[in-house]
């Protein structure tokens, strides 16, 4: 979906039917930086496919049917017929008492996503991310970022991990607010003191899009 693994997600589904512990829930909340973990026996209403033949396989197999298939492919249960195929391999039709089976290498396959979630299978296990971002997700984001960055700096430096800095922001108004609204949790997070950090380290960031000049100074 293109989200950084630093921006914080609301929710996310994911379709089991085996009982998933709490504890098994929160690590997958720590590990994909989800604020809610969801697993459920159905995720059909976040996405649907759609199928279309392959006609270089088909073509071959079964020519004679192709209008046929064409059409019964467009009328499936798009949900209904990715379960069939991921319980048995193939779609089964019959036309004019003659029998089709179609695997997946027979199939163009088109996933539609409903809006805001992205969906994706892979080997049995469909997941449905919820990729719209509130204003607090993104300046959680920006936190996230910014608590990165500085720790990025104070390891180039060579700092020790026990020692205290002081920081400042330029360049963007959005981030220096995001700082300021912050301030408490990014300086326990990168050991930052109030000070002035002239004449310390200084490095041009993109944060999430927006340009900033960070200065990292060692206190002492």
């Amino acid at each position: 979906a293109n989200v950084k693994n630093r921006q914080p997600l609301s929710e996310i589904y994911i379709k089991t039917d085996r009982a998933v512990s709490d504890y098994h829930r929160e690590i997958v909340e720590d590990e994909l930086n989800v604020k809610a973990a969801h697993f459920v026996a159905d995720v059909s209403e976040f996405s649907s496919y759609s199928f279309k033949p392959q006609l270089r396989t088909v073509g071959p197999k079964y020519g004679k049917f192709l209008g046929k298939i064409k059409d019964a492919l467009a009328n499936v249960d798009g949900n209904a017929a990715m379960a069939e195929l991921d319980a048995s391999g193939v779609l089964k039709f019959d036309f004019d008492g003659e029998a089709v089976e179609l695997t997946k290498d027979d199939l163009l396959i088109d996933v539609t996503q409903k809006e805001g979630f992205f969906c994706t299978s892979d080997r049995g296990v469909t997941v449905a991310l919820n990729v719209t971002l509130t204003p607090e997700l993104i300046e959680e984001g920006y936190v996230r970022e910014l608590i990165s960055k500085i720790q990025t700096m104070r390891k180039d430096a060579d700092f020790a991990v026990t020692d205290h800095i002081n920081v400042a922001l330029e360049g963007s108004d959005k981030i220096a607010a995001v700082y300021e609204r912050n301030r408490g949790a990014i300086d326990k997070a990168v050991l930052a003191e109030p000070g002035d950090a002239a004449g310390g380290v200084s490095k041009e960031w993109d944060v999430n899009g927006e340009a900033v000049t960070i200065t990292v100074k060692r206190i002492g």
